[in-house]
């Protein structure tokens, strides 16, 4: 008969298997294969192989290994565990030894990174292109590592990801006490978004219905959630701004987009995106006939233009 081999997890350390637990008891030797870190085969009071290798151990005996192998107790994994690696990698990049732009980066000098790589996956969800989502959404998780691994570095006011995680998981639980306390009730979509804000405004004591917008976003969203957040207030359709100017007017077409549960930020960008395709179009179609795409003049336009 063979050894026991548990195999451990490179991310989880010295965590064991329970189902190891008897063959650990029972071993009249624990012995570790190159692949295990030092440190953790110390720790477990394991032998490094001998020489003739795991094939000449006896088979009462445990092996440790790193290595992936068939009918081996290892040990689980939770979901997300790659996460773990994530954050490893960030904090080698940052370290002394590491890269050093990546160490010369604040939080200031991230922002545009943070921007563009949320439009991106913006993007990405919009074409429905799912490799580039997935490789988006990874983008903009190294923004959250990257801001979280600057943080705790700072003199004041430091924390770590694992702080950003804990404050997550708490906001979460907090605002879905009908999930995780049971006490109370909620049944339709609706309910509990009305829920949601009220549970919002009694953490972050807000007086205003529209504190809390991040006035940054782009315009049209910014019209758009100061209107639905007026809306549930009870604000009256009649006291938005009714001023002659173009932002007044253009304030007043988001109302009536996002007040008919239409969004408005979705529909200019599709249109948006729609009318920079025709121009690609009709620039192709007059290259096609000799014209110059740079320097086209009203007429070519004209007739280049897409039906």
């Amino acid at each position: 008969m063979a050894p026991t081999v548990i195999v451990l997890s490179r991310r989880l350390g010295a965590v064991l298997p329970a189902e190891a637990l008897p063959a650990l008891r029972a071993a009249t030797g624990v012995y570790a294969d190159p692949s295990v870190p030092g440190e953790i085969a110390s720790a477990a009071g394991a032998e490094p192989v001998p020489g003739a290798g795991p094939a000449g151990l006896p088979a009462d005996a445990v092996l440790l290994t790193c290595q992936p192998t068939d009918g081996a107790v290892a040990t689980p994994e939770p979901e997300g565990a790659a996460l773990l690696d994530a954050v490893a990698v960030m904090d080698r990049l940052r370290s002394p030894g590491g890269c050093p732009w990546d160490a010369e980066q604040t939080h200031e000098t991230l922002l545009q990174y943070l921007v563009e790589e949320c439009y991106e996956l913006y993007q990405a969800i919009e074409d429905g292109d799912r490799a580039d989502m997935r490789e988006e959404l990874g983008d903009v998780l190294l923004q959250v590592l990257f801001h979280a691994r600057v943080a705790q570095e700072a003199a004041e006011g430091a924390f770590d990801i694992d702080a950003v995680a804990d404050g997550l998981v708490a906001k979460l639980v907090g605002r879905h006490p009908h999930v995780f306390a049971g006490s109370e009730r909620v049944e339709t979509v609706t309910a509990q978004e009305g829920r949601w804000e009220e549970l919002k405004r009694a953490e972050k004591q807000r007086s205003s219905a529209v504190d809390g917008v991040p006035l940054g976003q782009p315009a049209v969203a910014l019209a758009a959630k100061l209107v639905s957040r007026t809306a549930r207030a009870g604000l009256p359709a009649d006291l938005l701004p009714l001023g002659s100017g173009v932002g007044e007017e253009l304030f007043r077409r988001v109302a009536e987009a996002k007040l008919s549960g239409a969004d408005p930020e979705a529909e200019l960008r599709t249109a948006a995106r729609a009318f920079a395709d025709r121009v690609r179009a009709a620039e192709r179609s007059a290259a096609a006939e000799g014209a110059d795409p740079h320097a086209l003049d009203p007429d070519t336009w004209r007739r280049a233009w897409p039906a």
